[in-house]
């Protein structure tokens, strides 16, 4: 008997580790519910209830290929690890397949099961599912990681034929086994993790973030047919539906890289369609940010990619951060977009490198409370691309923003809600206000709002941001910086 275990590919199409499971026998599967391990990686709650909720419609999707799934409550994952090799022993499994994960503590964790089912003589099989081209795969002339996107994307649209892997069919259906599943456990867990949601919270949440892999796929072909032609020209608007909205199923693993790669090469002209190409471009963006991790997992532990920059001295201001955290700053696009967060559980992307270089360039507070702030609401939460977009917003991170390159949160605002209508929609009390005033009332206009004036000045705060960043960039070509380790 095989087992496929479950982790962060819910789904039935284009699973490598399920596809190749069936391939060689009945199989099993297993999905242990960490929810404790969850709360230590400040998992959003909104986005543990979608993941519970994505599993129960696996179960069904399973059933109809004959493959009882068994739900197994858990802590952390020091525990699942003994408690899946126990598992897989008492239940006679001779080979466990399952999907890499390349978070250091996923990692960490693949590690352990194997040597345990090793040591019971269980042989496992890893496939390669989130990446399209699996770390490692993609080298620069020196045998090294990329550590520039440009460079990266061109090598992977030169070597994606030859080195991406292959799309997977929804395995064909296997003999009815004489095995019930068992997801009992599911209901459980989702009280558990939303117990001190309110119902009407719960209930947006729901409404806007369905789970279901059909959905997901239905969703895809929609923005294919419908959306990506244009994609290059509505993706910065964020009060318009310009983006795919995938990235939550994506998150949860309802549907693949793979699979929106394909979607996008499908198109009339494939990527020769300015649309489509900068859509696949997002997705490589997605992979870069795993090759790093793998490659570098100390970004996994809140480190910079740019050591020497954690000698910056970020600032410990509580109520600077409440104030960015509750979307009270006095620069409406800012204020709408945590708004928006807060409320929803999601930003639209272009908003999350404005409200991420507020934090770390006006406010300057640390990029990694803003990291963790973001995990802890976004029901696509996904630590590499999460960490990978806050340390280019800090200037810390692999082929960041230069340090002296910050946005103007008003001329963003400007540029890219023009008319105001995205600050109008998470900020009703400004509403009244003209196009031009919208984007930054002035103090008798926020007075009669009831909006608070802005805690920063932007042209002061940014100048101290870059001396700061100067100093430090004086502090490293320093030979007695550079002789004591601090570079």
């Amino acid at each position: 008997m095989n087992v496929m275990w479950f982790r962060s590919d819910l789904r039935v199409h284009d699973n490598p580790a399920l596809y190749h499971a069936m391939q060689q026998g009945d199989t099993l599967a297993v999905y242990f519910a960490p929810i404790e391990q969850w709360q230590r990686h400040n998992l959003a709650t909104v986005k543990q209830d979608l993941i519970l909720r994505q599993v129960l419609l696996l179960q069904k999707q399973l059933a109809e290929l004959n493959v009882p799934l068994m739900v197994l409550a858990e802590t952390d994952f020091d525990n699942l690890a003994i408690n899946l090799s126990n598992w897989v022993a008492e239940n006679n499994i001779h080979h466990v397949f399952f999907n890499h994960e390349y978070e250091w503590n996923e990692d960490q964790l693949t590690q352990l099961v194997c040597a345990k089912l090793s040591a019971k003589g269980v042989k496992t099989s890893a496939y390669h599912d989130q990446c399209m081209i699996a770390p490692g795969d993609i080298r620069n002339k020196q045998g090294g990681f990329y550590k520039v996107f440009t460079a990266f994307k061109n090598a992977y649209f030169a070597d994606m034929h030859e080195k991406s892997r292959p799309l997977y069919p929804k395995p064909q259906k296997q003999n009815k086994l004489n095995i019930a599943s068992d997801v009992s456990v599911v209901d459980e867990s989702i009280q558990q993790v939303t117990k001190e949601v309110s119902a009407q919270q719960l209930q947006v949440w729901r409404e806007l973030w369905i789970a279901g892999e059909n959905l997901a796929l239905e969703q895809l072909d929609s923005f294919i047919e419908d959306g990506i032609d244009h994609y290059h020209e509505t993706r910065d608007i964020p009060s318009i539906e310009g983006t795919s909205k995938l990235s939550m199923y994506l998150a949860i693993g309802a549907i693949s890289t793979r699979q929106c790669f394909q979607g996008a090469v499908s198109k009339p002209n494939g990527l020769d369609n300015t649309g489509c190409k900068t859509w696949a471009v997002e997705l490589i963006w997605r992979d870069f940010y795993r090759h790093l991790m793998a490659a570098f997992p100390e970004i996994c532990r809140y480190k910079p990619f740019k050591a020497h920059t954690d000698q910056l001295p970020w600032k410990q201001d509580d109520g600077l951060f409440k104030a960015w955290c509750e979307g009270k700053t006095g620069f409406p696009i800012v204020d709408a977009a945590m708004q928006q967060l807060n409320q929803t559980g999601w930003m639209h992307n272009r908003l999350r490198m404005v409200t991420a270089m507020f934090l770390t360039k006006h406010l300057f507070v640390d990029w990694r409370l803003g990291e963790q702030y973001f995990m802890s609401k976004l029901v696509d939460g996904d630590l590499a691309s999460n960490n990978g977009g806050w340390q280019w917003s800090a200037s810390t991170g692999v082929d960041a923003v230069p340090y002296f390159r910050i946005f103007n949160p008003t001329r963003q605002s400007q540029r890219f809600d023009e008319n105001g209508y995205f600050i109008r929609r998470y900020l009703p009390q400004l509403a009244k206000l003209d196009d031009k005033s919208i984007h930054q009332p002035n103090a008798l206009q926020a007075k009669q709002c009831g909006y608070p004036l802005p805690i920063v000045d932007h042209k002061t705060s940014v100048a101290e941001t870059k001396t700061h960043f100067k100093q430090l960039s004086e502090r490293e070509t320093d030979p007695l910086f550079r002789e004591y380790g601090l570079s």
